[in-house]
């Protein structure tokens, strides 16, 4: 799946992402039953089209035999979605040094934007967040 979409890194984030990561590596049979949803972020080397997301969800619907899989793009999240992403658990990264960099850069670029994000918070709420 990641040769056919070319994708350079498979994310799992949010609060299953731990238990994706353990299934993959063969710590556990199968996801717990529960009604969460699946939140996986990729990054393709090329632009994916509605239907290549749409088969991607579905592939990892049917990997984990789960109702729901969201995908996410890295490229086009927001950079604050894209530092949770990345701070997710890897399930694939076609080069581990790559990866390791992207996820620094992303982290980097959140935490540059970090103070801009907190003075808008303040003019929305009106307090401190």
């Amino acid at each position: 799946m990641a040769v056919k979409y070319n994708l350079q890194i498979i994310f799992a984030f949010g609060s299953r992402a731990k238990e994706v990561l353990e299934v993959i590596e063969g710590r556990m049979a199968h996801l717990s039953p529960t009604a969460s949803d699946l939140d996986i972020g990729v990054k393709p080397g090329d632009p994916l089209s509605g239907q290549e997301k749409d088969e991607i969800a579905i592939f990892f619907e049917d990997l984990f035999d789960l109702p729901r899989v969201d995908v996410v793009v890295l490229p086009e999240a927001p950079v604050s979605l894209a530092a949770q992403i990345v701070t997710g658990e890897i399930l694939y990264a076609r080069d581990p040094n790559y990866g390791a960099e992207y996820q620094l850069n992303m982290m980097r670029m959140a935490a540059d934007l970090l103070p801009y994000e907190r003075e808008k918070q303040k003019m929305i709420l009106g307090v401190e967040p």
